[in-house]
């Protein structure tokens, strides 16, 4: 069962939204909204990054520059979203977990004041298993695209 059929769209998940799809709290939650969701299909996340974030202090002193890794975090974060909107009641309590990130390309530093737009697409899905494309942007420009493969625990799997 899914929150509706394949090619339905979800104009905007808000905050609220997205803490009850994934458990992601502070300081981990990267992504502050969830656009243009089409079920089965994609999805955009929305991350305003401020310098008040806690990783500016260590990365990097007088020149900022947002972590890669939390680039990719943030992408991951909205293929998630993508994944529970679809899956609806079926994905209720459950977690979804990495398996991979292949072909992590960083293109631009991603600076306090960006707005980071995440671009999310279903390549390929079976049973639990999703495989994802992801790019992120800024006004537009590549800064930053991977593909991953994540899974969610469904009742009759083995964790």
């Amino acid at each position: 069962m899914s929150d509706g059929a394949a090619g339905t769209t979800i104009d905007c998940v808000d905050i609220a939204g997205i803490m009850s799809r994934i458990p992601h709290r502070y300081p981990m939650l990267m992504i502050d909204r969830v656009v243009d969701v089409v079920i089965d299909a994609s999805a955009i996340g929305i991350k305003n990054v401020s310098i008040n974030e806690d990783f500016f202090q260590g990365h990097f002193p007088g020149a900022p520059v947002m972590p890669g890794v939390l680039i990719i975090e943030a992408m991951a974060q909205t293929a998630a979203v993508l994944v529970v909107c679809t899956l609806g009641e079926q994905s209720k309590g459950k977690l979804i977990y990495f398996m991979t990130i292949d072909e992590a390309r960083f293109r631009h530093p991603v600076v306090p004041g960006d707005c980071l737009k995440l671009h999310v697409r279903q390549l390929h899905k079976r049973r639990t298993v999703w495989k994802i494309g992801a790019e992120a942007r800024v006004d537009g420009k590549v800064v930053a695209e991977a593909t991953m493969k994540a899974m969610i625990m469904l009742d009759d799997e083995a964790p």
